[in-house]
């Protein structure tokens, strides 16, 4: 069973898991930000792809992506540095998340087989369309047991909600809206709203809600309705700013309680 199943299998409530970008705040540092955050309590990892146009995330992310571009980082690279991540003792579920181009250039089969290769258990790529994803995508990465997980938000329709939920695996990532990424200090009523109905959907795979968590309100906003949260720029700010993943986390540790 890939391990993003086995996850949710094993933990129905209270997931965490954290978002960086491959590359930053230090070229070499990625082994070593995943390995710590897997030792220090994090249920799943995304391993963010950078991309010069990442047009769903925010300034934090934005500027990450570009720190991580100038120092280096491509895609190749990051599947050369991730090649010995399971023997080195990492074991929660990995997920890169990168836009469709850089995959695309790097090569659709090429991309899954190194997933698969490197321990990698899924990929969330938030351009892709479903069409593309159902015809293309899905029959490469399911050949290599790579869950491509795919996003909904306020604005998506209950029907394609349902076909999405029929047609993916792992679980669904519910954006808490339509905005890009970036902290917020809580969700209004009107998102509290959203998650409740989708909550209500029965939905057959579990949900994670990214996009905002950065506190107690938020983050028990979405424990609330969901499997658990994603957070991403909170992260990748103290990431920034201490230069050192153990100190980052536990200062958002801190931040979670407040």
């Amino acid at each position: 069973m890939n391990r993003i199943n086995q996850l949710f299998e094993k933990k129905k409530k209270g997931i965490l898991s954290l978002y960086f970008c491959a590359g930053h705040p230090t070229l070499e540092g990625t082994v070593e930000v995943i390995k710590t955050l897997a030792d220090n309590g994090i249920d799943m990892i995304e391993v963010g792809i950078p991309f010069s146009d990442p047009m769903a995330d925010g300034p934090v992310i934005q500027d990450a992506a570009t720190k991580a571009l100038k120092n280096g980082m491509s895609l190749k690279l990051l599947f050369s540095q991730l090649k010995d991540i399971r023997r080195q003792g990492v074991e929660i579920p990995l997920i890169l998340m990168g836009y469709l181009n850089p995959i695309v250039s790097y090569g659709i089969e090429a991309f899954c087989q190194s997933c698969q290769e490197c321990g990698i258990d899924g990929a969330i790529i938030p351009d892709l369309p479903f069409r593309d994803y159902m015809e293309t995508i899905k029959p490469v990465a399911d050949k290599y047991g790579i869950k491509i997980i795919m996003l909904i938000t306020p604005e998506t329709s209950e029907e394609r909600i349902r076909f999405i939920d029929e047609h993916t695996d792992g679980f669904i990532y519910m954006v808490s809206s339509a905005a890009v990424t970036g902290a917020q200090k809580e969700f209004n009523e009107s998102k509290q709203a959203y998650f409740r109905r989708i909550d209500g959907m029965n939905l057959k795979h579990p949900r994670m809600i990214g996009f905002g968590i950065s506190n107690k309100q938020t983050l028990e906003a979405a424990q609330q309705n969901a499997a658990g949260a994603i957070i991403g720029s909170r992260f990748v700010t103290l990431l920034e700013e201490k230069q050192d993943a153990l100190a980052a986390l536990n200062e958002l540790y801190a931040l979670l309680k407040k």
